[in-house]
């Protein structure tokens, strides 16, 4: 606690150039929309590129938890 309170009495100084040239721009985030059974819509994005295997793979997947009689429904 001492060791914060010191800290925050003599704060280190701060670098113009901070944050500059450290190799951690901004990300491309990558966005893919999907039609789903029954009219739904499935909006997939990541930081990585999406296949259209991936984006496929995934619709598959919301498509059979959609379908199925098996899913949680609150009473």
């Amino acid at each position: 606690m001492l060791r914060e309170y010191e800290r925050a009495q003599n704060p280190p100084e701060a670098r113009e150039d901070a944050g500059s040239r450290d190799g951690l721009d901004e990300p491309e985030i990558h966005r893919e929309e999907i039609e789903l059974p029954d009219g739904g819509q499935l909006v997939l994005t990541d930081i990585e590129a999406i296949t259209p295997e991936r984006a496929q793979r995934v619709a598959a997947r919301f498509a059979r938890i959609l379908n199925s009689r098996e899913r949680d429904r609150q009473t």
